[in-house]
């Protein structure tokens, strides 16, 4: 079985809500468990599920981008993991990231930035999304497309300000990040199978 932890903060609901649909397409890959974990239990690197970050094969980060850059719950986690840091405790496992914000844009790319940094930090494998931007060309339907603001570094969704996170992100949205989750599930499967 191939272990794959999703840690995530999320403010509003909105970027839990992505976590959720990340879990779900992750979730449908065959010999893979998934476990889903709140940033806000992972702020003291002395207390918290971290035995499940260890178990796992790979980890995939999960913030909203505020002002520019991940939370300050997020970036509480991500220095929670210096003790993990210390003694290299994940090493060559597979990582990915996403984020939310209000914006198509938004400053996501910082935020993806950051995850790809704190997985290099700790000699972890950094894994794309990979998907064709779904939404440039004047064919495409911004209703239905996929990773419409182009992320290839991780994925990245937009939650609209003014709506609650039952509302938002849109179905598009949700859909790609399943699609996410289900690659990254597949690349950290075959990842383990390799070193079998």
């Amino acid at each position: 079985m191939t272990n794959l932890a999703i840690v995530y903060h999320s403010g509003y609901g909105h970027t839990a809500k992505v976590a959720d649909h990340v879990a779900r397409g992750a979730g449908s890959v065959d010999g893979v468990d998934v476990t889903v974990l709140k940033a806000d239990d992972l702020t003291s690197p002395d207390s918290g599920p971290w035995d499940e970050l260890a178990a796992a094969d790979g980890i995939i980060f999960g913030a909203p981008t505020y002002m520019g850059s991940a939370s300050a719950v997020f970036k509480q986690f991500q220095d929670a993991t210096s003790k993990v840091w210390m003694a290299q405790g994940w090493r060559d496992k597979i990582a990915a990231g996403f984020t939310n914000s209000g914006s198509l844009a938004g400053d996501k790319l910082n935020t993806l930035q950051q995850l790809s940094v704190l997985a290099g930090q700790h000699g972890m494998i950094w894994a794309n999304y990979g998907a064709f931007p779904g939404y440039n060309t004047s064919k495409s339907d911004y209703a239905t497309a996929w990773n419409r603001a182009g992320h290839m570094i991780g994925l990245g969704t937009q939650a609209l300000t003014d709506l609650p996170a039952d509302q938002t992100p849109d179905k598009a949205d949700l859909d790609t990040a399943e699609d996410f989750g289900k690659r990254i599930a597949e690349i950290t499967r075959r990842w383990v199978a390799g070193k079998a």
